[in-house]
């Protein structure tokens, strides 16, 4: 048997990573969601899963702040083709709606069409739900890789079974606290919306990089109280030409956190620099050293990473996208790991 050397070249018939794990003797399993049924800008990331598979094959596995994260095991499952068939079809009947902007009026098809796209993005909720579920009974650590800000619902719920208690730990350009925008119940604009009202075990919610929301919003946040922190990306930023170091900033949001923290990344919560071709783009965000930095701040402070999910990857007509998102991918996997005491840190 040949030796696996993670200082070579990835094999062309390797897993996530270019590692040789298998989900079975893997510590952490990663589900890919390709689903974009009711995105209604820019398309492309149910493509995103495999995109980044792709372009993972090209990541260093030495990391300067986890110790050996691949040896605990990281794979990806394979894509279960039911989820690209539901895609498609609820996908071609959201475009009607999207063509109208959601303004249905009384025509009974487009009333029909919604119903439908909401009913698959319901069964999406619960395949997701099961399989985490699934994993998590066979004792893995789970993450999932989208498709569209719209896909964790179901692995929070799962996690819920299991925890009491636990935060998330959100970033995104983008609130996502619309009440069923366009008429979607499950679209990728009420994520947090949906997992603050169907998921009660989710006691805080920290968001970061926010800066595109409506008033809505903006209200519906303001009226959970405690429960919901909006780390706005003006504020941030104004607090940064104010002197404050970014290091204090971090300590600040994940002090507001419980001990266990489920993590989910809209990649446009980045400078779009990074991800050009993601959904709906915004000016301004984060690099990407800030944001691992901050969670490594969660793990550094004894926190727990339950899991995560990372959405919006687009690939769009070249690389660039999937390889911020494959390195991206990595470090959430080191850095949940590390919070499990499945590898250790480096010294700084």
């Amino acid at each position: 048997m040949t030796t696996f050397d993670p200082n070579a070249a990835a094999a062309k018939d390797a897993g996530i990573f270019g590692l040789p794990h298998t989900p079975a003797d893997a510590g952490l399993v990663l589900l890919p969601v390709p689903w974009e049924a009711t995105t209604s800008y820019g398309g492309g990331t149910s493509d995103g899963p495999a995109a980044i598979l792709r372009a993972s094959h090209q990541v260093d596995l030495y990391d300067g702040d986890v110790v050996r994260p691949y040896e605990p095991g990281i794979a990806m499952l394979p894509e279960d083709p039911r989820v690209r068939e539901w895609n498609a079809a609820a996908r071609e009947r959201a475009a009607r709606i999207i063509e109208v902007g959601g303004d249905i009026g009384d025509d009974p098809s487009l009333h029909a069409a919604l119903a439908s796209v909401n009913e698959a993005g319901a069964a999406l909720n619960r395949w997701v739900r099961d399989e985490t579920r699934r994993w998590l009974d066979a004792g893995k650590i789970v993450g999932l890789v989208g498709g569209d800000h719209a896909v964790p619902l179901g692995a929070l719920q799962a996690i819920a079974e299991r925890h009491a208690d636990f935060g998330v730990l959100h970033f995104d350009a983008h609130s996502d606290t619309r009440d069923a925008y366009e008429g979607f119940t499950w679209s990728h604009a009420s994520i947090l919306r949906n997992a603050l009202d169907a998921v009660p075990q989710v006691t805080r919610l920290v968001q970061v990089g926010i800066r595109d929301f409506c008033e809505e919003e903006v209200d519906y946040c303001r009226a959970q109280g405690e429960r919901v922190h909006v780390a706005y990306w003006r504020d941030l930023t104004r607090r940064r030409f104010e002197g404050e170091t970014w290091g204090a900033l971090c300590r600040d949001l994940v002090a507001r956190l419980p001990r266990d923290v489920w993590i989910t990344f809209d990649i446009d919560g980045l400078d779009p620099k990074l991800c050009p071709h993601t959904g709906t783009p915004v000016p301004g965000g984060l690099e990407l050293d800030e944001a691992t930095y901050l969670v490594g701040e969660v793990v550094r402070s004894g926190r727990r990473i339950l899991g995560f999910d990372l959405n919006e990857v687009s690939p769009g007509d070249d690389e660039w996208d999937a390889n911020v998102g494959a390195r991206l991918l990595y470090k959430l996997c080191a850095w949940t790991l590390a919070s499990r005491g499945l590898c250790a840190l480096q010294p700084r």
